[in-house]
C-alpha cells in the first residue's frame, strides 16, 4: 500500500506532502467463495505487531470477518517506537489505516460498507480519531468510510480541536480499569463529552485488567520501573491547530514535562480477554452481519 509519513503537526494541519512509503499488511479471508465479507483493519501499537493480533484475527475470522493487519513499521525501517516515539506519530498511522480502507474497499471479497477499524494502545489513537469529521475530510479515501471505530486501552488525554464532531458510526473503547500506563479516566471523560452531543460511543471496562491485558505472551505481571508515561497525569490539548500544548503549563508538550511519570505495568488477564473477545464479536456481529 502507498502511504506517507507525516509529523503530528503536519498531520493536524491537514498536509498531504509527507515522505512517500510503501507498507504491507496481511489479509485473511475466513472462507472460500465469491460473497463479500465484513472486514476489520488492525492498527498496531508502539511495540509493533504482537501475539494478540494473531489471536484477534483468528477470533474474528472464526466469526466470519476478514481481517487486515497493517504493518506501519517494517516499510519505514522501524522496530518499535516505545523508546523513541518521534520515529512515527500515532496520528500519521491514520494515513496507513485510510490506505488500507482504500485497498479493501476495492477488494472483490470485501464489502466496502462493512469495514471496521480496531487499534491498540498507541494504535488506538488513529482508530479513535479517524472518527473525527475533520480528519475524514482531509485524509479518508473518497467515497469510503469505516463502519465502526474500536480502541483497546486508548490514550484519550489529548483534547483535539473539533473532537466532538465525529462520525455517526459507532465508537467503542475497551479498557482495563487497573491500567496504569494508559489510564481509563480520560476515556471516561471523552465518552461523556461525546455522549452529550449525541455520538454513538461507549467504553467497556474490565476490572483488575492492566495494559495489554489481551496479550497472552506476557508472562505474569511485568513492571517496568523506568518506562515513562505521559498518559497518567498529563493533560494535553491542541491549541492552536497543529500545536499540542500541556494544558497545565500552556507550553508546547514535551517528553520532559514534569507531569510525565515513570513506572508501568503489563499483565495478561484471561478473564478480561475472554470477556473482550465476546464483547467485540457480539458488537461487530450485531452491526455488520446483517
Amino acid at each position: 500500500m502507498q502511504t506517507v509519513t507525516l509529523s503530528t503537526a503536519d498531520f493536524l494541519l491537514g498536509k498531504k506532502d509527507g515522505k512517500p512509503v510503501t507498507i504491507a499488511g496481511e489479509l485473511r479471508i475466513p472462507k472460500p467463495g465469491t460473497d463479500r465479507l465484513p472486514a476489520v483493519v488492525f492498527v498496531h501499537g508502539a511495540g509493533g505487531i504482537g501475539f494478540n493480533y494473531g489471536m484477534w484475527a483468528g477470533e474474528l475470522n472464526k466469526a466470519g470477518f476478514a481481517t487486515f493487519v497493517a504493518d506501519s513499521f517494517t516499510g519505514r525501517g522501524i522496530t518499535n517506537t516505545m523508546a523513541d516515539p518521534a520515529q512515527l506519530s500515532p496520528f500519521a498511522k491514520m494515513n496507513d489505516a485510510f490506505a488500507a480502507l482504500a485497498v479493501l474497499a476495492k477488494h472483490p471479497r470485501i464489502d466496502p460498507d462493512k469495514i471496521a477499524i480496531m487499534g491498540f494502545s498507541n494504535g488506538a489513537v488513529p482508530s479513535l480519531y479517524a472518527s473525527m469529521d475533520r480528519f475524514q475530510r482531509a485524509y479518508a479515501p473518497q467515497g469510503a468510510g469505516f463502519a465502526a471505530y474500536i480502541g483497546f486501552y486508548t490514550p484519550c488525554n489529548t483534547a483535539m480541536i473539533d473532537d466532538e464532531r465525529v462520525s455517526q458510526k459507532p465508537i467503542r473503547l475497551y479498557h482495563g480499569v487497573a491500567d496504569d500506563w494508559v489510564p481509563i479516566g480520560p476515556c471516561r471523560d471523552y465518552v461523556a463529552r461525546l455522549k452529550k452531543v449525541g455520538a454513538n460511543i461507549d467504553v467497556v471496562e474490565y476490572p483488575g485488567a492492566y495494559h495489554l491485558f489481551d496479550n497472552q505472551a506476557i508472562a505474569g505481571t511485568v513492571r517496568n520501573a523506568q518506562a515513562p508515561t505521559e498518559y497518567r497525569k498529563c493533560r494535553f490539548e491542541e491549541k492552536p491547530q497543529g500545536v499540542i500544548i500541556n494544558s497545565d503549563t500552556g507550553q508546547a508538550a514535551s517528553l520532559n514535562d514534569l507531569c510525565i511519570e515513570r513506572g508501568t505495568t503489563m499483565a495478561y488477564n484471561a478473564e478480561a480477554t475472554d470477556a473482550a473477545r465476546k464483547d467485540v464479536v457480539e458488537f461487530l456481529s450485531n452491526l455488520l452481519n446483517k
